[in-house]
């Protein structure tokens, strides 16, 4: 009876325990009765029995929760070393400091693709960030750009190229027939390949086109000798040329017109020397394709007839003719014959009056461009 009343009481004692916050649920119970009970399961009552059965029921169904293992909260959080408020003032600092750095020009060297002076602080200098100016240039970097020595940058001089020997399409430029010469300062026309059908050759120094020059050039068709220096052309120097439709001598120092062959259907040799003696006589008669003739900007004093039925535009503006034939542009013995072609005819800036001849022009479907009075 006295270990009955001994297990009650430590029921109650062990109910007690339990319900504080500081019970660790691991316990050993057998343990626990064997080292301070001495407590015969078998001799146990139905009571007895019962209440471990409702101590087991505690057990299954509260959460596996480890009370006495779990550590006490920490609300000792770690404290930044410095708030946001004070990362932003620092910030703000920082900034402050890296404006009133003071800048000092650096001039970059012609080499390194700058042509500027480069601003930045002392210390960016310091740490290598930006190039250093060299005291003397190095060979092959071109110099320094505005250096002070110099007071000006020397003008790149201009390389030295021996177009002697050079194979013509390494010179110029060729696309399938076309050869294009421009602007390279030749004092002659090049050899040119057989199969050349047009020849470009304007802004060089050019002064003589020679017999030579185009021999043999079977399909030549243009040639373009534009702003040169040329002041004489060999008179049979295109006459060997049976494909030659277009000749462009535009602003050279020619006095004289060469003979062309009969195939011609454009002649521009405005802005030269050509006086009255410069163009052959009847030199356009037998050109049955020509269509356009310019000789603007010469010392011609006469209109070069006959022309061809075919010729579509005629300037002769700015030279120095002073009169005309009735029978110039039209067939006095045949007044039925009309030159519908004919419609461009430029006289303007000559010392002529085109009212003193009005049967000229009965047969063109325009009057030419100069002066009535």
């Amino acid at each position: 009876m006295r270990m009955l009343v001994r297990l009650v009481l430590g029921l109650f004692v062990l109910k007690a325990v339990v319900a504080g916050p500081r019970f660790s649920r691991q316990v050993d119970l057998d343990s626990y009765d064997n080292a301070n009970y001495d407590v015969d399961l078998d001799n146990l009552n139905l009571e007895t029995q019962d209440l471990y059965d409702y101590e087991d029921g505690l057990t299954i169904d509260d959460p596996q929760i480890e009370i006495g293992t779990l550590a006490p909260p920490d609300y000792n959080y770690p404290v930044p070393e410095t708030s946001l408020e004070e990362e932003v003032e620092e910030e703000e600092e920082e900034e402050e400091e890296e404006e009133e750095l003071p800048l000092t020009p650096q001039l970059i060297p012609q080499g390194s693709g700058g042509s500027g002076v480069l601003m930045g602080p002392d210390t960016q200098k310091e740490e290598g960030l930006l190039p250093v100016t060299p005291e003397t240039p190095q060979e092959g970097t071109g110099g320094v750009e505005g250096s002070v020595s110099s007071g000006e940058p020397d003008e790149p001089e201009e390389p030295v190229i021996d177009r002697k020997g050079m194979p013509t399409c390494l010179l110029c430029t060729c696309l399938g027939g076309s050869v294009y010469c421009d602007d390279l300062k030749l004092d002659s026309v090049p050899p040119l390949p057989k199969d050349t059908t047009h020849f470009y050759a304007r802004y060089n120094r050019i002064t003589k086109i020679n017999k030579s020059d185009f021999a043999f050039m079977s399909k030549l068709k243009r040639i373009d000798l534009t702003a040169n220096e040329i002041t004489s052309i060999d008179d049979r120097a295109f006459l060997g040329l049976p494909e030659l439709e277009e000749l462009v001598i535009r602003e050279n120092h020619i006095s004289q017109l060469p003979a062309l062959p009969e195939s011609m259907s454009l002649i521009d040799g405005s802005h030269n020397n050509i006086g009255s003696k410069g163009i052959h006589k009847e030199a356009f008669k037998d050109m049955t394709s020509l269509l356009y003739l310019y000789l603007t900007d010469n010392h011609i004093d006469y209109i070069p007839v006959p022309l061809p039925d075919s010729l579509r535009s005629l300037h002769l503006q700015r030279n120095n003719i002073q009169m005309m034939h009735e029978d110039t542009f039209c067939n006095l013995k045949d007044f039925n014959y009309i030159r519908n072609a004919l419609e461009d005819i430029r006289l303007d800036g000559n010392p002529i009056n085109l009212s003193r001849t009005p049967q000229a022009y009965v047969c063109l479907p325009r009057i030419p461009i100069g002066d009535l009075i």
